[in-house]
């Protein structure tokens, strides 16, 4: 049964019940150490806005939406977390499969070693790829509109319509894996490779969800108001 966390509860408590949650709380700047404080609390102490922290916690834990709707989500906040996990796939998680990947299947240029691990660089950058869009074009408009205009060539709609979940191509690398794996491969470190392969393929279609069902909503919202109020600002 999925839990529903809300201010009041302990940060101590999120973290213990669901290890996934670290990642979602270190994206948005808060650091362990946090002792018995509430997850309001916490939040407030490191200038997280809590609804919009415990709309991502709650999604990633019920796989659907559950936010206190009278009070709007930060979308700056949104961006923050989304900006981060960008950096965390990008300059840590990828790379260190990479790593085990090629400890794991002693790589061979004649055998399928050699493709699993090209298979992977072509996936990196197509990941790659993705994400510089969303940096340069997706959050370039969000400022744009942040600012009180909306740019002529873009909308947010066109962005949704085109969002490619990510992780699909990982799902395939991990078949490639478990049926083809190499017979010289290390069991043990190829194991560990997958593990964070399936665990980085979760990931990624959390993060997906979270642009797809929290951020562009509020961006929809958003460029609506920027629209009857032309030139005036938005917080």
């Amino acid at each position: 049964m999925s839990r529903y966390y809300s201010p009041e509860d302990k940060m101590m408590t999120l973290i213990s019940e669901d290890y996934r949650l670290i990642q979602v709380m270190t994206r948005f700047g808060i650091r362990l150490g946090f002792g018995d404080k509430t997850i309001e609390e916490v939040c407030s102490e490191a200038g997280v806005d809590c609804n919009t922290f415990l709309a991502v916690i709650n999604f990633v834990v019920e796989g659907f939406t559950t936010f206190d709707s009278s009070r709007p989500l930060s979308i700056r906040s949104l961006m923050h977390y989304l900006k981060q996990s960008h950096i965390y796939f990008l300059d840590y998680y990828l790379p260190m499969i990479r790593r085990k990947l090629i400890d794991g299947i002693r790589l061979n240029t004649g055998d399928v070693s050699f493709l699993i691990l090209k298979f992977f660089d072509e996936y990196y950058s197509e990941v790659k790829t993705h994400m510089e869009y969303e940096e340069k074009t997706v959050f370039l408009h969000i400022e744009h509109l942040l600012a009180g205009t909306i740019p002529p060539d873009f909308h947010i709609a066109t962005y949704s319509d085109h969002h490619e979940q990510v992780s699909d191509k990982l799902g395939e690398l991990k078949n490639i894996i478990i049926r083809y794996c190499p017979p010289t491969a290390d069991a043990n470190l190829l194991n560990d490779a997958l593990f964070s392969i399936c665990r980085c393929e979760l990931e990624l279609e959390n993060h997906c969800k979270v642009e797809d069902h929290l951020l562009v909503p509020e961006i929809v919202r958003l460029e609506k108001k920027v629209s009857q109020n032309a030139g005036e600002p938005n917080d």
